[in-house]
């Protein structure tokens, strides 16, 4: 059970990315000047769901 949870958060994180990298080229495509605040903010969102996303599946592989 703990493997189905931990598969779940992996793919959550990857949906999460997705979408992030998704609105950020929206973002760009709209304001071709603010690339590099939206680069930077695009990167740092990545991490912070990728670091939960890895929490999740460590807490997912322990539980079961």
């Amino acid at each position: 059970m703990g493997a189905i949870g931990a598969g779940i958060a992996a793919l959550g994180a990857g949906i999460g990315v997705g979408l992030i990298g998704s609105k950020a080229m929206d973002a760009i495509a709209r304001q071709p000047e603010a690339v590099n605040d939206i680069r930077a903010n695009m990167i740092l969102t990545a991490a912070l769901v990728e670091g939960a996303a890895l929490f999740a599946i460590v807490v997912g592989l322990l539980a079961g």
